[in-house]
């Protein structure tokens, strides 16, 4: 394994992160950079995605970079029945850098296996998002000044949602609260309360979405039920429209209180939370530009403090 690949949020220390924090923020202020000129890097995407593929491969454009790679499986060789394995193999011959999304958990973790090359999660199943993870901690961070000692509310799927599973373990270095509102369907998971427990981190889990819980919260977290994560069409119906949030029930919320979504969002956010200035989904998706952008460099032993002569 290339020990600069990200497959999960847990390869990385708390100093990773704040680090990568800096550099967002560096990028934010100064995103156009040619430090990739030369550099081809592959996007493999075998499941849908309009924000990551688009963000990861504006973030290589915009550092100078080239992008090969495919956002629909079936045109590729892995429709006539090529493995991962050779796929990644194949794909490792021509570029400098995988960022790659697969419908199956480890899937990443594999990859990183059987290349050399440096490996990018981009997103594996029900498991893991560690790109999505820093965007949001960025937004976290720029929005409350801190990450330190806050009380965030996961709201909807919490079973299938990858991103609350990765900012979950993330959070674990700055002493968080949380609050984990979800159908027994969709709970969070057993080894993510394991881990919370083993990390000394408090967690609430409730199956009503109360004024209470929201007005207790600094970051609220919403999250789609995802339709295609369910075998059974008929829980999939049960369950998809339990948790909506309205503008009204952000009436008696803190003042810093901000709304996070890794979109995109189908019935849990209502319209009208989008005048509210503590909606910040469409900002939380513009940060994963900064985001990706020190990742990338990252991946690719790249120091931008060092490029620019800072």
């Amino acid at each position: 394994m290339n020990s600069n690949s990200l497959v999960s949020i847990d390869d990385i220390s708390r100093d990773d992160i704040l680090d990568l924090l800096e550099r967002a923020r560096f990028f934010e202020e100064h995103p156009d950079h040619k430090i990739l000129d030369g550099k081809v890097v592959a996007t493999l995407f075998f499941e849908p995605s309009t924000r990551t593929r688009l963000s990861f491969e504006t973030a290589v454009n915009r550092l100078g970079g080239r992008v090969i790679g495919f956002s629909d499986a079936s045109t590729t060789s892995s429709s006539k029945g090529e493995t991962l394995k050779d796929t990644i193999k194949m794909v490792s011959n021509y570029v400098d850098l995988i960022i790659m999304r697969h419908y199956l958990e480890g899937a990443a973790r594999y990859a990183t296996e059987v290349t050399d090359t440096p490996v990018i999660n981009a997103g594996d199943g029900a498991n893991q998002h560690p790109s999505q993870t820093m965007l949001d901690l960025y937004s976290i961070f720029k929005t409350q000044g801190k990450l330190d000692n806050l009380t965030i509310t996961m709201v909807g799927d919490l079973k299938y949602g990858r991103t609350v599973h990765s900012l979950l373990m993330a959070m674990r270095y700055f002493n968080p609260t949380f609050h984990f509102v979800a159908c027994e369907e969709l709970r969070m998971p057993k080894e993510y309360k394991e881990f919370c427990d083993k990390n000394g981190i408090r967690y609430h889990e409730h199956t009503e979405f109360t004024p209470e819980v929201i007005n207790n919260s600094d970051i609220l977290y919403m999250t789609r039920v995802q339709r295609e994560r369910f075998t059974d069409i008929m829980e999939y119906e049960r369950v998809k429209n339990l948790y909506t949030l309205r503008a009204d029930m952000l009436a008696g919320s803190r003042p810093n209180l901000r709304v996070l979504h890794p979109l995109p969002r189908v019935n849990e956010i209502a319209y009208d939370v989008d005048d509210s200035p503590k909606a910040y989904y469409f900002e939380q998706a513009r940060n994963g530009l900064y985001a990706r952008q020190a990742i990338i460099c990252r991946a690719l032993g790249i120091d931008i403090f060092k490029e620019a002569n800072l």
